[in-house]
């Protein structure tokens, strides 16, 4: 019944694809109201710059659509991509305007946007929104952390079998939408190899050269372009050197 109020109140938020997962996904109707009235839909092309090191945000919101990069560049030119903005993903920080990373699209991006200071106002009012939104902050905290091990620890087949076992996972959730209509055992890597070398701390041979052994191994087979089909996640996870609980294997 809830659910219908909403599809015939706010038509537009009913049919989100990010509506269960995003930072609004405990938001009642009169939250989701302000929201619906503060929001503007912004598109950024792939290979586009959402946003630069130290440069003040316009715009906070939630990826509805597509996949972004965080890098952290040098002062020597350098950079390291050190995180990914999935569909769910709240791009901006609650008190913080500026960002210290570059925001790079890396498929064409849809955002559900909001003024920086209208949503600042957003959260002292909201807190199903607040409440939310900091229960993200520490997601993103405990990946961070999880990301130490994979770069500090993990040998590079490890790394590129984590990283399989982190895709499924975050496309798992998006399996209900049209937008994802893949199967369960199909992982859509949107990234070149180049990118994910990136990602990793990898080479570009050795990303390339680890695919190749996952394949000839049977822990991966190719499924079209950017798919791989993964015929056992276990033997995905125990590539990884995790357990079916996320830990690593003893």
């Amino acid at each position: 019944m809830q659910k219908l109020a909403l599809a015939s109140a706010l038509p537009e938020c009913a049919r989100c694809p990010v509506r269960s997962i995003g930072i609004c996904a405990r938001s009642g109707e009169q939250e989701l109201r302000w929201l619906e009235d503060a929001k503007v839909h912004r598109q950024h092309r792939a290979g586009s710059t959402l946003a630069y090191p130290g440069e003040t945000l316009a715009h906070v919101g939630t990826i509805m659509h597509g996949l972004a990069s965080l890098s952290r560049v040098m002062e020597d030119g350098r950079s390291q991509m050190i995180g990914l903005l999935h569909p769910g993903d709240f791009l901006g920080h609650p008190g913080r305007q500026t960002t210290p990373f570059m925001v790079d699209a890396i498929t064409d991006v849809e955002l559900c946007g909001f003024q920086f200071k209208a949503f600042d106002r957003l959260l002292a009012k909201a807190p199903q929104l607040h409440s939310r939104l900091m229960e993200v902050v520490q997601d993103e905290l405990d990946a961070a952390r999880e990301w130490m091990l994979l770069l500090g620890r993990k040998s590079a087949r490890e790394k590129i079998c984590s990283f399989l076992v982190y895709l499924a996972y975050r496309q798992s959730k998006l399996r209900t939408t049209d937008r994802f209509p893949l199967s369960p055992s199909i992982i859509y890597l949107q990234m070149t190899r180049e990118q994910i070398a990136d990602f990793l701390a990898l080479t570009l041979e050795t990303v390339s050269r680890q695919f190749s052994s996952l394949a000839r191994d049977g822990v991966t087979a190719p499924a079209g372009r950017q798919t791989l089909h993964i015929p056992s996640f276990r033997n995905l996870l125990e590539a990884a050197g995790e357990d079916g609980d996320g830990g690593v294997i003893a």
